[in-house]
């Protein structure tokens, strides 16, 4: 079977409102995000990103990361994604620099009942970009806050990409970077440096570091980072026995985007025995990738412990629920030919994409959809044809067992058009939509009820 696989292609909430975001990459749909930092707390994931803004005249500087302020999600799945509004926001601390709009990479780590969440901006006593930032805290009771911001920055601590891990003896260590990664001992109060600052190597040489992100795995202690080789970052690894090293540069996590996207951040996690990725890149903003949008990935172990790479994908992970809108341009892997994937309104991506089948046979494939809820009847697409035409559904392969056939009437917009089901079973199922017959049809989703 001749495919491809899936590759890399305003805020419109109000503060504090909260709603639901459904699977697939990039997972945040109605705003920018970015620097996932990605924790297991109880049954749930907590995503903690930063949030990328549009400068405007007198916010923020033009051409660049412009950030104001920090939205939590959480998800019991990873595939429906609970928005908690902002939780920190740049003007009300104030040691930070009101005009700098640079609420760059956060963490949140839990210990004894309490939630410490770390960014990195600017300080009142600096007006450049970069080494000159400090790393604040704010303390919360639940994990989604209310936060409460600390009134000064960490002491002893100059840099950007806070990261926090718990060793298993419950030592905590604060990481950060400044052109290289950084570590120390943090005090058990979570607030202070408890001993000398370390820089951690031995790591490539060439290029910037940052972002760092540790966890443990089988005794071994994964350092994490993007870093340029070149022109664009990429994420790396290194390893080490303990958690401040020596630490030996082991491998490539993630290529740099074939699209150019200059940054990626990321954070790892294992959640119910499976280990993810999460990461960042402008699929919102493909002009301009200083507005980028999180996404996430499996991440998998070869027996030695190394880190398999990982290829992105638009699918991500997670079950789609089979009554949820099921955005088939975020496919598993499509036919060679004969698929077309664009903006439906290049005036507001986030409106997402549509998929354009335009010829015969051509066939997009979108894996784990649950068919659990009995009694589904029908097939709804929402698509459009300038002549007409008819998709099929199919289980498994594209000759597998006919679901639907669905005529799609001809229109010059989307349109919503329903069929009943020809077969129905419960589990979960691979789906392959196929254009059967007509010119051209774009459709935006399928569902069904």
């Amino acid at each position: 079977m001749q495919h491809k696989t899936a590759g890399l292609s305003f805020i419109a909430m109000m503060l504090g409102l909260t709603f639901n975001t459904f699977s697939q990459n990039p997972v945040i749909r109605n705003m920018f995000s970015a620097d996932p930092s990605a924790r297991v707390f109880g049954n749930k994931v907590y995503l903690y990103p930063s949030r990328d803004i549009l400068a405007t005249e007198g916010k923020g500087r033009a051409g660049w990361f412009c950030m104001e302020d920090y939205h939590v999600f959480s998800s019991e799945d990873l595939t429906e994604w609970t928005d908690h509004g902002v939780v920190v926001t740049q003007n009300a601390i104030p040691w930070v620099r009101p005009e700098s709009y640079s609420m760059w990479a956060p963490d949140c780590i839990e210990r004894n009942g309490k939630y410490y969440f770390y960014y990195p901006t600017a300080p009142k006593d600096t007006i450049t970009y970069g080494w000159g930032f400090r790393i604040g805290v704010a303390v919360a009771d639940r994990p989604e806050g209310p936060f409460v911001a600390e009134a000064a920055p960490i002491s002893g601590v100059r840099g950007i990409d806070p990261n926090v891990f718990i060793d298993k003896d419950g030592q905590a260590y604060l990481y950060w970077s400044a052109g290289n990664i950084y570590g120390a001992k943090l005090k058990a109060n979570m607030l202070e440096l408890d001993g000398p600052v370390d820089t951690l190597g031995v790591l490539p040489s060439k290029g910037l570091k940052e972002g760092p992100y540790m966890f443990e795995r089988n005794g071994i202690y994964y350092l994490t980072y993007p870093h340029v080789e070149n022109k664009i970052e990429r994420l790396e690894y290194a390893t080490a026995s303990n958690p401040l090293g020596p630490f030996k540069f082991t491998g490539v996590i993630m290529d740099e985007s074939p699209t150019g996207c200059w940054t990626n951040h990321h954070s790892i996690i294992a959640f119910n025995n499976q280990w993810y990725l999460f990461y960042h890149h402008n699929d919102y903003s493909p002009a301009f990738d200083k507005a980028r949008s999180v996404r996430i990935d499996s991440l998998l172990f070869n027996e030695d412990g190394s880190i398999k790479k990982v290829i992105p994908t638009l699918r991500g992970v997670g079950v789609t629920a089979a009554t949820k809108q099921i955005q088939i341009d975020r496919f598993t892997q499509h036919s060679d030919n004969g698929i077309g994937i664009s903006f439906i309104d290049t005036s507001d991506y986030f409106k997402g994409w549509k998929t354009t089948f335009t010829s015969p046979g051509a066939w997009v494939q979108y894996n784990s959809v649950d068919f659990k809820k009995k009694g589904l009847k029908n097939i709804v697409v929402n698509a459009m044809s300038a002549s007409g035409g008819r998709l099929q559904v199919h289980a498994e392969s594209i000759n597998g067992p006919l679901i639907a056939e669905i005529k799609i009437n001809p229109s010059k917009n989307l349109e919503i058009t329903k069929a009943p089901l020809l077969k129905f079973q419960q589990g979960i199922q691979h789906l392959f939509i196929v254009l059967k017959e007509g010119g051209s049809i774009a459709a935006d989703w399928i569902s069904f009820e």
